[in-house]
C-alpha cells in the first residue's frame, strides 16, 4: 500500500515547445496548475520574438530559445534527454522533428493539429492555411487530431480527434474560431489522459 501510494505522488513532467503566440501553451499551463501529479517544466521556442516568452511569465515558467544547429546538431536533443520529460507538446511548433528524437522519445512526442488527419496535413499546413483550404474545398466539418509525432510532417498514430460542423456562410475567420475552441477543450484533458495511464 505505502509503494502505490507514493507512485501516485510522483510528478509527470511536460516540456512544450512552441514557435508562435503560444494560446495551447498557454492554456495547457494554466490546466495543469491545478493538477496535483503533472508539472509543465520548462518551454522550449525556436523563435526569439515569439509572443508565448512573454504570455508564460506569468506561470514562472522557465522558457528557453534555440536555433536550427542546436536542434538539428543533437546538442538540444541532449540537454532534453536530461531532464527526463513524460511527455513533449508540440503546441504550434513548426520545424519537422527529426528521426534521432523520434528514436529517443518514442511515443512520448505529441502534436496538435487543426484539421481532421490525414485531410489538410503535410508541410505548410498550419494555422489559416489549413483553414482556407478547408473552405476552398467546400469541407462540411472540420475539427483536431492529436497525434503521436513520427518522422513525416501530420503522419504519426492518432490519439484523439474532435469535429465540428461547417456551415456555408462561415468565414476562415469563423471555421479557426471553432477549431480553437476545440484545441482549448480538448488538448489539456488529452494530455492528462495520456499520463494518467501510467497510474491505472
Amino acid at each position: 500500500m505505502p509503494l502505490q501510494y507514493s507512485k501516485v505522488l510522483m510528478k509527470k513532467r511536460i516540456i512544450l515547445f512552441a514557435s508562435g503566440n503560444g494560446s495551447n501553451a498557454v492554456n495547457i499551463c494554466q490546466y495543469f496548475e491545478h493538477v496535483q501529479n503533472i508539472d509543465v517544466t520548462e518551454v522550449y521556442t525556436n523563435n526569439s520574438k515569439a509572443r508565448v516568452i512573454n504570455k508564460l511569465t506569468f506561470f514562472g515558467i522557465k522558457t528557453n530559445v534555440f536555433d536550427k544547429v542546436a536542434f538539428t546538431d543533437g546538442e538540444l536533443l541532449s540537454e532534453i534527454k536530461s531532464k527526463k520529460p513524460s511527455l513533449i507538446v508540440l503546441a504550434g511548433f513548426l520545424w519537422k522533428i527529426g528521426s534521432d528524437w523520434v528514436n529517443e522519445f518514442s511515443n512520448k512526442i505529441i502534436n496538435i493539429h487543426p484539421a481532421l488527419l490525414p485531410k489538410y496535413g503535410g508541410k505548410g499546413m498550419y494555422g489559416k492555411h489549413v483553414h482556407q483550404a478547408v473552405k476552398e474545398n467546400h469541407e462540411t466539418e472540420t475539427g483536431i487530431t492529436i497525434h503521436y509525432v513520427n518522422e513525416a510532417y501530420d503522419e504519426g498514430e492518432v490519439i484523439f480527434q474532435a469535429k465540428v460542423t461547417i456551415e456555408n456562410e462561415d468565414s476562415i475567420e469563423t471555421i479557426a474560431s471553432k477549431v480553437y475552441e476545440l484545441e482549448q477543450a480538448n488538448f489539456p484533458k488529452v494530455i492528462q489522459n495520456l499520463l494518467n495511464k501510467d497510474y491505472s
